[in-house]
């Protein structure tokens, strides 16, 4: 064991296979970050749905400034954001939905925030560009540690198994 390296655990870190020091703490965030991406997949497609769950049902309440009756635009969005919102929670099919759920809040930004204002806090927008960046980096990052997907697809009926 080389001295740098006798230094390095004796501070709470070792090198790692590329010559950077990771300290014990590095370990543990990345060995957490895959459950933590999880939990905060299924927190923002809960609030997605709900934003969707307000345009078809009224449910917490309406939509603040949508009208009543919702043009077929709004409708599309409402699904997708229910539907959508819901696999992404579950972690179905997450990649693609959250591709189409990017693409749906992007298009929500410059169609109806956008027009109002260049700036996302005076035109309301600022929800809308987070679910797209957020949506955008889950169609890369995939859906985290805890997925539906993940515990179907490891559950094999009886008959299955022989």
């Amino acid at each position: 064991m080389s001295l740098n390296n006798a230094s390095n655990l004796a501070r709470g870190g070792a090198e790692d296979s590329s010559g950077k020091r990771a300290s014990a703490l590095d370990k543990v965030l990345d060995a957490w970050s895959p459950r933590v991406l999880s939990v905060v997949r299924i927190a923002t497609a809960l609030l997605f749905m709900e934003h969707g769950l307000m345009k078809l049902v009224h449910f917490p309440a309406a939509q603040p400034g949508a009208p009543d009756p919702l043009p077929a635009f709004l409708i599309a969005a409402a699904v997708i954001e229910v539907v959508g919102g819901a696999l992404i929670a579950a972690g179905v099919f997450t990649r693609i939905a959250a591709f189409i759920a990017s693409g749906e809040m992007a298009a929500a930004y410059f169609m109806l925030h956008a027009p109002v204002s260049f700036w996302p806090g005076v035109n309301q927008g600022d929800a809308a560009i987070l679910f797209c960046l957020f949506f955008l980096y889950l169609v890369f990052a995939g859906p985290g540690a805890w997925t539906l997907e993940r515990v179907v697809g490891t559950w094999r009926p009886k008959f299955a198994e022989s």
